[in-house]
C-alpha cells in the first residue's frame, strides 16, 4: 500500500491560507507565511506543500 503525496499548489503570494479545502473534513483555517528566499512553506495540518510562482521551477 502506497501514501499519495501531499497536493504541491503555486501560489501567487507569500501569505497564503489553507484549510484543507474539503469542506466539514477539513481543518482549522491557518494563515501560512513562506520565507522569500526559500519560496515555499507546508501546511501543518495536512502536509499540502504551497510553492510562490517565481520558485516553481525549484520545487
Amino acid at each position: 500500500m502506497t501514501i499519495e503525496a501531499p497536493e504541491t499548489k503555486i501560489v501567487d503570494s507569500y501569505r497564503i491560507s489553507c484549510d484543507g479545502g474539503e469542506g466539514a473534513l477539513g481543518h482549522p483555517r491557518v494563515w501560512l507565511q513562506m520565507p522569500s528566499e526559500h519560496g515555499w512553506v507546508e501546511c501543518p495540518y495536512c502536509d499540502a506543500k504551497f510553492v510562490h510562482k517565481d520558485h516553481a521551477e525549484q520545487a
